[in-house]
């Protein structure tokens, strides 16, 4: 039987469009509140472009309740250009505000202050704070086994005042993670959500930060490369296919649905329904 991660009994309610019909329809709505959403991939895989594009989307004033944001940015630089570029907004970082975390110190620090934080983003912006973006958890807790055990209360800690805040606030808690090789056999008779189907750029791979984190979040999207190169576009956005797949959810079946990443933005591909694992 396979090992299901530790979500809440209530199911979401209230959905954050991710600023793609096609998305939003195969994640049934899209980004729930009050809940800590996982989007785990390779570099390039998309991870950042989707968040910023989320980020826009809620803030627009063409939401239904535009929302501002806070992001966590724990790997230098922030992706500036890239926002600038997606936004249709000429002052974007009104209503986006970023802050820096490179140490888990550092990330403490924010997290306990997060609601000190909130009403001050509100002062400055007349906006509701409606998501909290950690880009990403993996860049803090990078360990190796060494440092591992050491790590762990930490990882905990973190996770456990996420989960806090998304419930407290109603928060949409969207973090970033790495992914590492899988060794043949390595997950032959454990499975967490669909671990075995994972594959990014022709390579087997599964999240980082283990079996303990997958337990710490929500609900798992992973992001998927294919193997070949494609043709390369401006702002890093190579015309690839890609995938988006569910892991695990606690409202959604395991499916996939395939996307694209141009200039304008992270789009999902066709009318595509979601499809289960195991019919495909």
């Amino acid at each position: 039987m396979p090992i299901m991660p530790e979500n809440p009994v209530h199911l979401p309610a209230e959905k954050l469009s991710v600023g793609c019909p096609v998305l939003d329809r195969f994640l049934g709505g899209g980004i729930p509140f009050g809940f800590v959403t996982e989007l785990a991939g390779e570099a390039s895989s998309g991870k950042t472009q989707l968040c910023l594009q989320i980020v826009l989307s809620a803030a627009s004033p063409r939401s239904c309740t535009p929302s501002a944001s806070l992001f966590i940015s724990t790997e230098p630089p922030f992706p500036l250009r890239r926002l600038l570029s997606l936004s249709s907004d000429t002052a974007p970082l009104d209503h986006i505000f970023v802050r820096s975390a490179f140490s888990s110190k550092e990330l403490f620090g924010l997290l306990n202050h997060v609601d000190k934080l909130l009403s001050l983003v509100r002062l400055s912006s007349g906006r509701r704070v409606r998501i909290l973006v950690l880009d990403s958890a993996a860049a803090v807790f990078h360990t190796d086994a060494e440092d591992a055990v050491r790590r762990s209360p930490e990882l905990f800690t973190v996770a456990a005042k996420l989960k806090e805040q998304a419930r407290r606030f109603n928060l949409a808690v969207i973090v970033t993670n790495h992914v590492v090789d899988v060794v043949d056999g390595g997950f032959s008779d454990l499975r967490v959500g669909n671990y075995l189907s994972l594959s990014s750029s022709g390579r087997k791979v599964c999240p980082a930060m283990g079996l303990a984190w997958s337990n710490c979040v929500n609900m798992r999207l992973f992001l998927s490369r294919s193997p070949e190169d494609g043709n390369g576009d401006t702002d890093g956005c190579a015309n690839l296919q890609r995938k988006l797949q569910v892991v695990f959810a606690p409202h959604l079946p395991e499916g996939s649905c395939e996307f694209v990443i141009r200039r304008e933005g992270v789009f999902g591909v066709g009318t595509q329904a979601l499809i289960p694992t195991s019919l495909q």
